[in-house]
């Protein structure tokens, strides 16, 4: 069932929010300021692009993951959530679009604090 779904989800918006995600990851990649929140806009990335299946687990890491998702948030946080909130509002147009709309609201949530958050098989 996670198969489907997740083909589903590459139609119904998944697959642009997955490359928001990558690109986040690659400009985070090209300055040195922005370097070490790569990582966790990788797994978020992949996590947006396959959700079906995974769930997302807080780390606990505490402070530094607080002030990583405060300078996350004022860098591309933002911009973020909003693309999720724009295919959102589209999906939850449609019935069959309700669940997805769910899924890209959670990952609007998600993306205000990726930092300390970790990718885990369902």
């Amino acid at each position: 069932m996670p198969l489907i779904l997740n083909i589903l989800w590459l139609i119904f918006g998944g697959l642009p929010m997955a490359l928001g995600w990558l690109f986040a990851a690659f400009v985070m990649a090209i300055t040195i300021v922005g370097l070490p929140w790569t990582p966790a806009a990788l797994r978020i990335a992949h996590y947006t692009l396959l959700p079906f299946g995974n769930r997302i687990e807080d780390s606990g890491a505490g402070t530094v993951s607080f002030f990583g998702n405060v300078v996350w948030f004022v860098l591309a946080g933002w911009w973020l959530a909003i693309g999720h909130l724009a295919v959102a509002a589209v999906l939850a147009i449609t019935i069959i679009g309700l669940p997805f709309a769910w899924a890209h609201l959670k990952l609007a949530m998600l993306s205000l604090a990726p930092v300390g958050r970790t990718v885990v098989a369902a």
